[in-house]
């Protein structure tokens, strides 16, 4: 497949943000732009992402009624102690 060229000119302060979150995924600036094109040009990842949202506005208060939740994403000790 024949490959296309894209050129985007962003700010010093977008391009310095990209250059870091480039580096902590262990990639250069183009290679990093390349995958974050790529990812939101999949409509199978995108279809997965509405999926998961819907799914988790459903169920969320569910999970809170049965599992509990500290307010920080783990359900609370139980009286003995342990995890619940």
């Amino acid at each position: 497949m024949a490959k296309k060229q894209i050129n985007v000119r962003v700010d010093e302060a977008v391009y310095l943000g990209i250059e870091e979150r480039a580096a902590a995924a262990g990639m250069d600036v183009n290679e990093y732009a390349r995958q974050l094109l790529a990812d939101e040009a999949n409509d199978l990842r995108h279809r997965f992402l509405v999926a998961a949202k819907h799914f988790a506005d459903e169920w969320a208060d569910h999970f809170d009624d049965r599992f509990g939740t500290d307010g920080h994403g783990a359900a609370p000790a139980r009286k003995d102690g342990r995890a619940a």
